[in-house]
């Protein structure tokens, strides 16, 4: 808790200690699922880059491959964006560590089939049902780290975990030509993308096992079988209807902005469907104007992330004219900024936190260096002959703004739920969100096709981050705090038995 002068008080921390669990540890293992999921949802970028730009696979005789290729990334988010309240809802009901579990495993299996399948449309498929799995792993480790890190420590938690997202970033981007020149001498000059998905598949499954033996020794008896397949019933109702908008939007003709749109108003109508007839149980986030006005702005940060993800390599390549694998390596640039971003932002943001003066003002003010830095990369990439190194420290620069600011923003949302609902909170926000991440891939990559350079699609991109600015601008972090206002809740459970109340009603 925090005392009337913004202090914390030992409360909350001896809570958490009270259950017996090495946060530093958890952190640790959060990070490794972070990685390895982060690479899993990366490697269609650079795969879809390097089929447009060797004339091979699914994208050979497409008529505008960057739109294509946009597209597939963007369906992947659907599925991703369908599965977060749900996600977030039943961690709240079945654990967080289960469904953990489940995203991991789910996600390993999904990936690694993803480098069996032929054919356009079961890749698409598989790379939906890759999201759906994927989709529950964020709001259960928010949570997790908000129950079992001391609320002083919180937003370093939040910070160095999610740097994991950086580290997977960065791997699948800076190995994904490696493994794509390994697979064309172990398989063939055809099918050597596959490579990328088979061995980050593996890794994913590795370490989706090694986090069971880890939360096993907390807490044995997870109902995983009926998690999974609560999680399934509503991921298969998901992908039918992804998949159902894709064929009619296909055969209707529509761009392909136009069937990115439609799985948008896809999954609004189901999420609106769902916060009907589960709202009276998280009613106080469904509610609440302030969740609404940070999950809205995270619509921006979600497009940002996803759009430089997946054509960070593409837009090097087309500005600098070089080759796909220093392309690779300069992009690095921009998701390598995690790696010093996450766990900086949350550490400035804890240090606000102390001496009281909230986590909101850092947050806007990052948000806002991080669009002008993008500003100044779009007229950089403008130019005829644009330097690379100035290329990199601008994504560099504006990288490491916006991955300050994520943990902030995290841990002040956690901030302002109260500790039962924060799995439907960051299950929301991240619905929300991944709005941006839908419709990011498929609408750059049409401006691109539209303009033959991406300097609109990198303007688009500022100009939302400044509109999130000033949506962060509105949150009334101060007046619904539970820290803040001395209300943090944190019940101790026995050292002898830490349990997470597995089956208990949010």
């Amino acid at each position: 808790m925090m005392d009337g002068r913004g202090r914390f008080t030992r409360d909350a921390a001896g809570a958490v200690a009270a259950r017996g669990i090495n946060y530093k540890t958890l952190w640790l293992w959060l990070l490794l699922g972070w990685t390895v999921s982060a690479a899993d949802r990366t490697l269609t970028g650079p795969v879809v880059t390097w089929m447009i730009e060797n004339k091979v696979g699914f994208l050979a005789a497409a008529s505008k491959p960057h739109a294509l290729g946009g597209l597939i990334g963007g369906l992947f988010f659907a599925g991703y964006m369908l599965t977060q309240w749900p996600g977030g809802f039943l961690g709240d009901k079945y654990g967080h560590r289960t469904l953990i579990v489940v995203s991991l495993v789910w996600a390993g299996i999904a990936t690694v089939l993803s480098g069996l399948i032929t054919g356009l449309v079961l890749f698409i498929a598989i790379r939906v049902a890759t999201g759906l799995g994927e989709g529950a792993f964020y709001s259960n480790d928010r949570s997790l780290i908000a129950r079992e890190t001391p609320p002083e420590k919180r937003s370093m938690g939040m910070g160095v975990v999610i740097t994991g997202l950086a580290i997977g970033i960065t791997l699948a981007l800076v190995f994904a030509p490696d493994l794509i020149k390994l697979g064309g001498n172990v398989l063939s000059a055809e099918d050597a993308w596959r490579m990328t998905f088979l061995v980050f598949g593996a890794a994913t499954l590795i370490v989706g096992f090694g986090a069971w033996i880890y939360f096993r020794r907390q807490e044995s008896g997870l109902p995983y079988l009926r998690a999974a397949l609560h999680l399934g019933a509503y991921s298969a109702v998901s992908l039918a209807a992804v998949m159902a908008v894709y064929f009619i939007g296909d055969a209707a003709g529509l761009s392909e902005i136009a069937i990115a749109g439609l799985e948008v108003v896809l999954a609004v109508g189901m999420a609106a469907f769902i916060f009907t007839t589960k709202g009276s149980q998280s009613g106080p986030v469904v509610h609440s104007r302030d969740h609404w006005l940070i999950a809205i702005a995270f619509i921006a940060v979600l497009w940002n992330l996803w759009f430089f993800s997946f054509w960070s390599v593409s837009i090097v390549a087309d500005a600098a004219h070089s080759s796909f694998g220093r392309s690779a390596l300069i992009a690095a640039f921009n998701a390598g900024a995690g790696i010093l971003g996450f766990p900086a932002g949350g550490w400035l943001a804890d240090v606000a936190m102390r001496r009281g003066m909230g986590r909101k003002g850092l947050i806007v003010v990052f948000t806002v260096l991080q669009c002008l830095t993008t500003v100044a990369f779009g007229y950089v990439i403008s130019g005829e002959q644009p330097s690379v190194w100035a290329m990199a420290a601008l994504l560099f620069t504006a990288s490491t703004f916006f991955n300050a600011m994520q943990p902030m923003a995290h841990a002040m949302l956690a901030d302002i739920t109260a500790p039962e609902h924060r799995g439907s909170a960051f299950g929301m926000n991240n619905l929300v969100g991944e709005i941006g991440a839908v419709l990011a891939p498929a609408v750059a990559g049409t401006l691109r096709d539209a303009t033959g350079n991406w300097t609109a699609a990198v303007y688009l991109d500022a100009a939302l981050i400044g509109i999130a600015a000033l949506l962060f601008v509105f949150v009334r972090e101060r007046e619904k705090s539970h820290l803040l206002n001395g209300r943090e809740e944190t019940v101790a459970a026995p050292a002898a038995a830490p349990r997470e109340q597995v089956g208990a009603t949010p």
